[in-house]
C-alpha cells in the first residue's frame, strides 16, 4: 500500500484556543501593568519622580516570560503611556526623563529580544520533537503493520536471518512450512532449513555474493521431519543507513505440489502430442482471430511446413484463393451469428501445400473454450490417395463390367449361333429358290421373286439386328447417363438375353407401367443388369415344369421406378439370399459369383437399389430401382 505525509489545517478548536490564548496574554499584560502602576503609587512618597519606569519592566519580563512577545510589547506600550500622562511636567520632558525613557526602553528591547530568540529555539525544539515524535509513531505503526503482513501471510514462510546466518524473525507462516516453532529455531544456523544439495548449490554459486546482491529462484529445503520440499526463494541483503550488513530478509513458499501438477501438465502433453504425432490426420489448432497455435507432425507431412514457420500466422496460408480471402469472415460470421456450416459438420475443401500445389482433403472443426479464449481444431485428411485409387477402382469395375459382358456373350455364344444361323439360313433358301425364276419372264414368276426378295431382306434385317445389339452390348465405352426410354432398353436387353429361351420351353411376359417411360441411365449398363437377371432366371427353370417368365417395372414414388424380373424356378435358400450380392457367391456349380456383385455395383452407381425376394410365382423376383427422369415420369 502506497503511503503518504497528510498535511493537516487547524481544527476548529484549535483556532478557538489559539484566540482564547491571545486574549489571555492581552490580558495578563494589562493586569501586570495595573498592578505595576498601584506598587508605583504606593512608592510614590518615598521615590517621587525618580526611577519612573523601573518598576515597569517587572510586568514586561512576566509578559514575554509567560505570555509571549507581543503582550509584553503591549506592556511597554501601557507602561510608556501611563509614565507619559503622570510624570510629564508643565516644562515638558526634562534631560532626565528622556535618560528615563531610554535606559526603560533599551531594557525593555532587551527583554523582547531575548524572550524573541528564546521563543524561537523552544519553538524549533519543539518542531523536532513534533516530527521525532510522528516519526515515531509512524516507524511504530510501520512495524505493527508489517508484523500484521507477516504474521498473516501463512502460505509464505518469511524470517530474518543476522550477518553470521542465526535465524532472528520467524513468523507463522514460516512455522507452517518448516514445522519449527519460533522458540525452537530463533538463534540456530539458517542452514539446517536448506537440503544437502541446495547447500552444495549455494556454495557452488557464491554465497557471499548471493547474500550482497540478493536472489531469487528455487531451492530444495527440509521441514522438521526431514521431508524436502521444493520452494520459490527470495533472498533480500539488509542493510542500515550507512550501507552495513544488517542480515538478510527470506521469503520461502512451497511450490511442490504446484512443481508436480506443473510436471504432470507437461508429462500429459508430451504423451498426448505422442499420440497425435502418431495420428495420421492432420491437426491445427487456431484461435477465434484465425492464427495458428498448433500445428502437428501429421500436419507438417501433409502441407510441407514446419510449426515454426506457422505458429501465429493466419491459417488462410494454408487455402488456395478464394478461401483464403474469405476465411476471417467466416469465422466473424460465427462469432457473430453461432451458425454452424462447417463446424461439427465437416465437409470436402481444397488445400494449399508449401510449394504452391493444390488437393483434396476432408476437413472436420471443432470448437473448445478454453478459460475466456475460444479455439477451433482442424482435423484434416488428404484424399489425394483415396480419389487416386477410387479412380482407379472405378477403372477396374469398368474393364471387370466389360468382362462380365463378354463373359456373358461367351455363354451364350451356341445359343447366338444357332439364333444367327436361322435367318442365315433361311436367306439362302429364299436365294435358292430364286435362282432358277430368274430365268423365267413370266409375271407370276415374277411376283414370287419379289416376295422371295423381300423375305431375303427381312431376314438379313433379323440377322443384322442380332449383330447390332450384340456389338453394342460388349462395345467397350465411358459411363453415359442420360434419359433413356425404359420400354425401349427393357425390349432391347430382352430380345438379346431371351435368345434361345423359346426352344427351352420359357415363356416371357412384360408388364410395364405406362407411367415408367424416362429414366435417367447409362443404357448399355442396365441392358447388362437386365440381360444378367434375365439369363440366370432361364437358366433356373430349366428342370421345372412350370417355366414363366415376367418382366415388368413399376413407379414406386415420384422419382424412383422398380425393374423386375421374377421366374418360377425352384427359388434360393434363405440362409443364402442374404449373401448373392457379395463377390464369389453363387447358386450354380460353374458359377464365378461376380454377375449379381456386379449388378449391385451398377445399380448403386445409379443411386438405386438392387433386391432378391421369393416371387408369388413360386420362384425368386429380382427388383432393381431407377431414378426417373422427372416426377410424373413424362419426357
Amino acid at each position: 500500500m502506497k503511503r503518504g505525509r497528510l498535511i493537516s489545517r487547524p481544527s476548529a478548536g484549535a483556532q478557538q484556543e489559539s484566540g482564547l490564548w491571545t486574549v489571555y496574554g492581552y490580558g495578563f499584560a494589562a493586569m501586570a501593568v495595573l498592578l505595576a502602576i498601584g506598587f508605583r503609587s504606593l512608592l510614590d512618597p518615598w521615590l517621587g519622580a525618580r526611577a519612573p519606569f523601573i518598576i515597569f519592566t517587572l510586568p514586561v519580563l512576566l509578559c514575554a516570560v509567560h505570555v509571549g512577545v507581543k503582550p509584553a510589547i503591549a506592556a511597554v506600550f501601557l507602561a510608556l503611556v501611563y509614565g507619559y500622562f503622570h510624570f510629564d511636567g508643565e516644562g515638558g520632558l526634562g534631560t532626565a526623563d528622556v535618560v528615563h525613557l531610554g535606559t526603560f526602553g533599551f531594557v525593555c528591547a532587551g527583554i523582547v529580544l531575548l524572550a524573541s530568540r528564546a521563543g524561537r529555539a523552544d519553538l524549533l525544539a519543539l518542531v523536532h520533537r513534533t516530527a521525532a515524535d510522528a516519526e515515531a509513531n509512524r516507524a511504530g505503526q510501520y512495524a505493527e503493520e508489517l508484523a500484521l503482513l507477516m504474521e498473516g501471510a501463512t502460505d509464505y514462510a518469511i524470517f530474518m536471518i543476522d550477518p553470521k546466518g542465526h535465524v532472528t524473525i520467524w513468523n507463522k507462516g514460516a512455522e507452517r512450512v518448516f514445522g519449527w516453532s519460533a522458540e525452537d529455531i530463533i538463534g540456530k544456523p539458517a542452514e539446517i532449513l536448506s537440503s544437502e544439495e541446495t547447500s552444495v548449490r549455494a556454495e557452488n554459486d557464491g554465497v557471499q555474493t548471493l547474500a550482497r546482491e540478493g536472489w531469487t529462484g528455487q531451492r530444495w529445503h527440509v521441514r522438521k521431519d526431514g521431508t524436502e520440499f521444493l520452494a520459490d526463494v527470495t533472498l533480500t541483503p539488509l542493510k542500515d543507513n550507512s550501507g552495513d550488513l544488517r542480515g538478510y530478509a527470506k521469503v520461502v513458499r512451497d511450490v511442490t505440489d504446484r512443481y508436480a501438477s506443473e510436471r504432470a501438465v507437461e508429462r500429459r502433453e508430451r504423451h498426448l502430442r505422442s499420440i497425435l504425432d502418431t495420428v495420421p490426420d492432420a491437426m491445427i489448432v487456431i484461435d477465434e482471430r484465425g492464427h495458428i497455435i498448433s500445428f502437428s507432425a501429421a500436419a507438417q507431412k501433409t502441407f510441407g511446413y514446419d510449426e515454426e514457420e506457422l505458429v501465429g500466422r493466419n491459417v488462410n496460408i494454408l487455402m488456395p484463393s478464394p478461401d483464403s480471402d474469405r476465411h476471417n469472415s467466416y469465422i466473424r460470421r460465427y462469432l457473430d451469428t453461432s451458425e454452424r456450416r462447417i463446424i461439427g459438420i465437416g465437409r470436402i475443401v481444397t488445400g494449399l501445400r508449401k510449394d504452391g500445389s493444390s488437393f483434396p482433403m476432408e476437413l472436420s472443426v471443432g470448437e473448445a473454450i478454453s478459460g475466456d479464449q475460444r479455439l477451433f481444431t482442424g482435423f484434416v485428411r488428404d484424399l489425394t490417395d483415396k480419389h487416386r485409387t477410387e479412380a482407379r477402382v472405378q477403372e477396374l469395375q469398368s474393364e471387370l463390367i466389360q468382362v462380365s459382358r463378354l463373359s456373358a456373350m461367351g455363354t451364350m455364344a451356341s445359343t447366338l449361333a444357332h439364333e444367327l444361323n436361322q435367318p442365315l439360313t433361311a436367306i439362302a433358301n429364299y436365294a435358292e429358290a430364286a435362282v432358277p425364276i430368274l430365268a423365267s419372264d413370266e409375271a407370276e414368276d415374277r411376283a414370287i421373286l419379289n416376295e422371295l426378295f423381300q423375305e431375303i431382306a427381312a431376314q438379313s434385317l433379323r440377322a443384322g439386328g442380332i449383330v447390332r445389339r450384340l456389338r453394342e452390348f460388349i462395345a467397350r465405352g465411358e459411363v453415359e447417363k442420360r434419359l433413356e426410354n425404359l420400354p425401349t432398353l427393357i425390349d432391347e436387353a430382352a430380345s438379346l438375353a431371351l435368345v434361345g429361351a423359346r426352344e427351352k420351353g420359357v415363356s416371357a411376359r412384360f408388364n410395364l407401367d405406362p407411367l415408367a417411360k424416362t429414366v435417367l441411365a447409362d443404357r448399355v449398363q442396365i441392358q447388362q443388369v437386365l440381360i444378367n437377371l434375365i439369363r440366370n432366371a432361364v437358366e433356373a427353370m430349366e428342370d421345372c415344369e412350370s417355366r414363366n417368365l415376367l418382366i415388368s417395372s413399376e413407379v414406386l414414388g415420384p422419382e424412383t421406378v422398380g425393374i423386375s424380373v421374377a421366374d418360377t424356378g425352384p427359388g434360393i435358400a434363405p440362409e443364402i439370399t442374404d449373401q448373392l450380392f457379395q463377390a464369389f457367391i453363387s447358386t450354380k456349380s460353374s458359377g464365378m459369383g461376380l454377375g449379381l456383385s456386379i449388378c449391385q455395383t451398377i445399380v448403386e452407381a445409379h443411386g438405386g437399389r438392387i433386391r432378391a425376394r421369393p416371387s408369388i410365382a413360386g420362384g425368386m423376383e429380382f427388383q432393381f430401382t431407377l431414378p426417373l427422369a422427372n416426377g410424373d415420369g413424362e419426357d
